[in-house]
């Protein structure tokens, strides 16, 4: 005999209009933030030089921040790159350097420093000019994502749907980005890579809500569309739940354990899935359900002759 799963009868709609207030103000709140403190850019944007060197013994981060800032290099970014001898050292741009008196100057100072020999393995500089370009190709690489997913969700579902959908995508890619401006964390391509990455995600969510109620409006004969909506998330909260929960645990797992270098990249996943998981209950559906869909937008069309009697 099979067990039949229970599902939950969670009344999610009934708390839409206090969560569309709340996702309103912290709307505000990094908007507000983005456009006043603005973001942390790193030198991908910026432009700068990234040094990568190796030690013949383990490297102490700290002694190596404080040699820098000795000569002189207050704002470089260092940290460990693959293994406890070799080191990443990343700097804004410098006047009056250029990037080969830089890298000479820096491994002079961090050699005698160490008190032992210190490799240059590599030396990249990034200008000003590369930045602004990335800048204007990241911000058009959303805007592309977004129009694609409008229109995807459009032919797939309903324009209903599709606005949800893109209100949703726009509530997570505006809070991941007013966070990292709040909290002013570094916000360089990985986290670029991130938010892309978290639209997907959250569109992922959303569609299969958007399936399920799609299903459920032709299936349930009685109900309202707000019974609808909440039968469809609670059928697909399990799915969700177990979904966020695996995928956060190795978000965590990356954020404690793959470095410095990798931490923007899951702190932005991290607050973006959250987000996302949040946004297709209380945003996408949310948002959908205000704009008035109904079961007659989702029936299929009738085909022509199908109530005809038959010509004997």
């Amino acid at each position: 005999m099979r067990l039949l799963e229970k599902v939950p009868t969670i009344d999610f709609m009934r708390m839409r209009k206090p969560a569309m207030i709340v996702s309103l103000v912290l709307l505000l709140i990094a908007l507000g933030s983005i456009v006043t403190r603005g973001l942390n850019l790193g030198i991908d944007f910026t432009g700068g030089t990234l040094i990568e060197v190796g030690y013949q013994q383990p490297a102490d981060l700290a002694q190596v921040r404080e040699a820098l800032k000795k000569g002189g290099f207050h704002d470089a970014v260092v940290q460990h790159f693959g293994t406890s001898k070799d080191v990443l050292v990343r700097l804004p741009p410098q006047e009056g350097l250029s990037g080969a008196k830089l890298s000479s100057a820096l491994l002079e100072l961090l050699s005698q420093a160490a008190q032992q020999k210190v490799e240059m393995r590599r030396v990249e500089f990034v200008g000003p000019q590369i930045g602004d370009e990335l800048i204007e190709k990241g911000g058009l690489a959303m805007l592309a994502a977004l129009g694609c997913i409008l229109i995807y969700v459009w032919i797939r579902f309903e324009k209903r749907f599709s606005l949800g959908a893109i209100a949703a995508l726009v509530h997570d890619v505006l809070f991941t980005i007013g966070f990292f401006s709040l909290f002013q964390l570094e916000f360089d391509l990985t986290v670029l890579a991130a938010i892309l990455a978290v639209i997907g995600y959250s569109l992922n969510d959303t569609i299969v809500v958007f399936d399920r109620v799609r299903e459920n409006f032709r299936r349930m004969r009685k109900g309202t569309p707000t019974d609808v909506f909440n039968a469809s998330i609670n059928q697909t909260l399990s799915r969700t739940l177990v979904t966020s929960l695996t995928t956060l645990l190795v978000l965590f797992a990356l954020f404690a354990l793959g470095g410095e270098l990798i931490h923007g990249f899951a702190t932005a996943l991290i607050v973006g899935i959250v987000v996302g998981t949040y946004s297709s209950i209380y945003i996408a559906s949310a948002a959908a359900l205000m704009l008035g869909v109904s079961k007659q937008d989702l029936m299929p069309p009738e085909k022509e002759g199908a109530d005809s009697e038959p010509v004997m």
